[in-house]
């Protein structure tokens, strides 16, 4: 197999009382994390409190040099 430059994504771990910020797109800003299930996270806003709940969306992102790719199963 060829070995490649491979962008990977990771979900975040996020936890409840986490004080984040997001950096650009719709939801950017600062956050704190008011619940997390494994589908789903819930956010408040630190300015007018207002809350909302949206499909896990953060990662963790890392690039590897001289990955095989595709990987095989």
């Amino acid at each position: 197999m060829a070995k490649h430059s491979v962008i990977l994504f990771k979900p975040f771990p996020m936890a409840v009382g986490q004080k984040i910020h997001i950096d650009g797109g719709p939801r950017g800003g600062d956050w704190e994390v008011i619940g997390v299930s494994e589908r789903k996270v819930k956010l408040r806003c630190p300015v007018s409190f207002r809350e909302f709940e949206w499909d896990r969306f953060c990662y963790s992102v890392d690039e590897q040099q001289d990955r095989e790719w595709p990987q095989k199963d």
